[in-house]
């Protein structure tokens, strides 16, 4: 039987689900907030690695995409005419690496980061002899501590670097902020925006992102371009931080019971292989809806265990939907993907740009 044919009910479990009707809201709301603050919106395609939603996000009015590494924007960029211009928001080092991306941008509008000479070096060593230079935005550090230069001084050091680098040219600046972090974005870039144009050095672009904070990205002014990934999804650690609702939750999992060795215990057939280990400061591994008295406490490879305080109230068979903790990372552990509309199966797509981890 053709999957799209079968009822939910008929499907072989575990299952990832993506509701199509809930995915056109978020990509409907994020952009319309975008659009009322003045910011440019560039949407993370590592949560769907779908061409189908990268074009439904660009014919909304996205500006262009981001990927994380080359070899996802090479599967994107193959895969979606509507693709024109991608961001890769990763420091790219190695000389097999630079001359995909160099390919790359004989196809489409190319932009990368730095945090460091060491990255620019090798960027302007490869692109020296380029017909088109390079566009280098410098990563700045404005909180989450992960990469990014670490003032607004460094910034501007590192920027002259790019602007006298052969085959680049300075693009803007940045971030990968914590949560609610926009004051300290706009207090870093404002700085680090006047050092570069002191120099006389045009800052063209200031890039944000995420999605736990898009509601207050208007709340940095500084910044002319927003990165969100997770919202076309969203997920359970965004509910957690009041960022949507279980509503909103566009990607679900459905899992079978295969076992319930206890009244208060059943076991699903999704485990770490389909959930995901991240916890991402929650308790539990996702949450099975319509039942807010369970708790997934446990997961192996293939199994995940439900538990509650009384009678858990499931027999052998029956199915439930999860929404995991983390959308993004389900994505990439499955190599099709059930598109919903009205509840009814309408299409199966293939993770395109799965496993694209160089």
């Amino acid at each position: 039987m053709d999957d799209r044919t079968k009822t939910l009910a008929q499907l072989t479990t575990p299952a990832v689900l993506i509701d199509l009707d809930k995915v056109e809201r978020n990509i409907k709301r994020h952009q319309d907030y975008a659009d009322r603050h003045g910011l440019k919106l560039r949407p993370h395609i590592k949560t769907h690695k779908l061409p189908r939603i990268a074009a439904m996000q660009l014919q909304t009015g996205a500006i262009g995409v981001t990927c994380q590494k080359v070899s996802e924007a090479e599967a994107m960029v193959a895969g979606t005419p509507e693709i024109k211009d991608v961001l890769i928001t990763y420091n790219i080092i190695g000389a097999e690496k630079l001359d995909r991306l160099a390919a790359l941008a004989t196809k489409v509008k190319m932009s990368v980061v730095a945090d460091n000479e060491t990255v620019v070096a090798g960027l302007s060593q490869r692109f020296a002899h380029e017909a088109r230079p390079l566009a280098v935005l410098v990563e700045c550090d404005t909180g989450a501590h992960r990469c990014g230069v670490a003032t607004p001084e460094d910034a501007a050091v590192l920027a002259e670097v790019i602007a006298k680098s052969p085959g680049l040219t300075f693009a803007g600046l940045m971030t990968y902020p914590p949560p609610d972090g926009a004051a300290g974005v706009q207090a870093f870039m404002a700085q680090a925006k006047a050092l570069i144009e002191a120099k006389g050095i045009a800052v063209p672009v200031i890039t944000s992102g995420g999605t736990p904070s898009m509601a207050k990205a208007g709340d940095a002014p500084v910044t002319t371009e927003y990165r969100a990934g997770t919202y076309v999804y969203n997920d359970r650690s965004l509910v957690a931080r009041g960022a949507c609702t279980w509503d909103d939750c566009a990607l679900t999992v459905l899992a079978t019971v295969v076992s319930v060795p206890a009244p208060d215990r059943a076991i699903i057939d999704a485990g770490s292989k389909t959930l995901t280990s991240d916890l991402l400061g929650l308790q539990g591994y996702g949450h099975v809806l319509g039942r807010d008295d369970i708790r997934i406490d446990q997961l192996s490879e293939e199994h995940g265990r439900l538990v509650s305080d009384g009678p858990i109230g499931f027999k052998v068979g029956d199915q439930v939907r999860v929404v995991p903790n983390h959308a993004c990372v389900v994505t990439n552990m499955v190599d099709r993907l059930y598109l919903t509309k009205a509840g009814a199966i309408v299409a199966t797509a293939p993770v395109v740009a799965r496993g694209c981890i160089t």
